[in-house]
């Protein structure tokens, strides 16, 4: 049996938890970054950036921003995952870090339409572009860094830690607009105060920066190089090598619906005037904060059940239930239960969504080779989460302010969503008992499910410090 060299042996597997923690925190704020615009997008950029004498109008055009960041995503994957095999998983890290920081930081600049017409509107286009380019090599390159450093056994709970930064990064995007909208004058929060979390991301880069330079590149990257296994062009190789698993991953990236609906839709739906609903834009930001707290605690259980059972179980229920559960989410909003509303966000986006979200991320890159695997992973989860950034203007049109059934018709729209998701991931091939060198090849066999849990018993003891 060929050993497993995805691992530091060193005391306590130093690189896997430095590789994880680094995950985590790089995670955070570059998802940080990204999601107050989600929130800005909703709360404050349909009166500052789209006046229209139509409240529909402005509030599509403003949904329509936010969508744009992830048009550059695709493009952004193609650039971003050839750097990523190529040159290496850190240094892409440090390069969407980079980008993603002083471009948030500029959104915290931009004049707004009053001053300057419709070259707010542009340059705000431009750098919501620049961050969803930035963005497509985070989790790819976060996943594939922490699950080449993993122990063979734990690569599940290890690679979970970057989706839980991510859940991070958006209670700190969510719990930084709530004191400024609880406590300062509308006026002022619409005048200034929206920008402090943007101004903020200048922090972003010089912690990233710190934080990211420690780790150290990857066994399996290096050991590639080693023998001359660094493609040139990863592109046509990878879509050589896994084109059925590529499109099994954009069916199953689908599942950022559920994100879409619980933060943008239904902030619009919950807060904008032009909806009758009236939830105030402080009350409502604590029910992605409080949907993502148990998130954040849930997430590295989950990645360890994948290690036990396997990466399909969680990702099949977890999405099918979170389909189920938008319809009474939406419901709640629409009755003006702030309780029920919270009560289903928790279990909606903080429980059933992450069998998805924490099993994911080791269980996209396990489908592919290492010469590929940020390449592959990157370009099909940026091709299905660009697809849902269409749903937020999509449920605005489909169902406008003043519409009827609109809990119906949304909540319809995204169990269909999660129902491609769910085959797609009963379609694809059981990856966790496969050891690193033989992932991304059809002919791998699953080491036999004793001497599986026997390696990870003795991986669980040397980690256990982490837990």
């Amino acid at each position: 049996m060929k050993a497993d060299k995805s691992f530091d042996h060193g005391p306590g597997g130093g690189q896997s938890k430095k590789a994880a923690a680094s995950g985590w925190i790089g995670s955070a704020l570059e998802y940080y970054d990204f999601f107050i615009y989600a929130t800005a997008a909703s709360l404050v950029f349909p009166q500052l950036f789209f006046p229209s004498a139509d409240p529909a109008v402005a509030i599509i055009a403003s949904l329509a921003t936010y969508g744009v960041g992830y048009v550059a995503r695709p493009i952004g994957a193609f650039v971003l995952g050839h750097l990523g095999d190529t040159h290496g998983r850190k240094n892409v890290l440090l390069v969407c870090m980079f980008m993603m920081g002083v471009s948030t930081m500029l959104v915290g600049v931009l004049p707004t339409y009053s001053q300057v017409g419709l070259l707010a509107p542009v340059l705000l286009v431009i750098l919501r572009l620049v961050q969803g380019f930035a963005v497509a090599g985070e989790i790819s390159g976060s996943s594939s860094l922490i699950l080449e450093h993993a122990p063979f056994g734990r690569r599940g709970f290890f690679s979970s830690f970057a989706l839980q930064g991510v859940q991070a990064g958006q209670i700190f995007a969510a719990a930084v607009f709530i004191p400024l909208a609880r406590f300062m004058d509308h006026t002022a929060f619409m005048s200034w105060g929206w920008r402090v979390p943007f101004l903020l991301s200048a922090l972003v880069v010089v912690a990233g920066y710190v934080i990211r330079r420690g780790v150290d590149e990857t066994p399996a990257f290096t050991e590639e190089g080693s023998h001359g296994g660094i493609p040139r062009a990863p592109i046509p190789e990878a879509f050589r090598l896994s084109c059925d698993d590529m499109l099994r991953v954009v069916c199953m990236a689908l599942m950022n619906v559920i994100p879409v609906v619980a933060t943008v839709f239904g902030a619009v739906y919950a807060v904008q005037a032009a909806y009758g609903i009236g939830f105030a834009a402080d009350v409502y930001l604590w029910i992605p904060v409080v949907g993502n707290v148990v998130a954040v605690f849930l997430i590295p259980f989950v990645g360890n059940l994948s290690d036990r059972i396997g990466r399909r179980p969680p990702i099949i229920i977890g999405s099918l239930l979170a389909g189920l559960v938008s319809f009474g989410y939406l419901y709640a909003i629409s009755i003006h239960s702030i309780p029920l509303a919270m009560v289903l966000s928790v279990l909606m986006w903080g429980v059933f969504y992450q069998g998805y979200n924490a099993a994911f991320p080791s269980f996209y890159p396990e489908l592919f080779q290492t010469r590929v695997r940020v390449t592959a992973m990157a370009v099909a989860q940026n091709v299905g989460t660009t697809i849902t950034a269409l749903l937020p203007a999509l449920f605005a049109t489909v169902a406008p302010p003043g519409a009827a059934n609109i809990p119906m018709t949304v909540g319809a729209i995204t169990l269909g969503i999660t129902a491609i998701a769910t085959i797609a991931a009963f379609t694809a091939r059981e990856t966790y008992r496969i050891q690193m060198h033989d992932l991304g090849h059809r002919d791998a066999v699953p080491l036999p499910k004793a001497d599986y849990d026997r390696l990870r018993a003795e991986a669980f003891s040397k980690t256990s410090a982490l837990v």
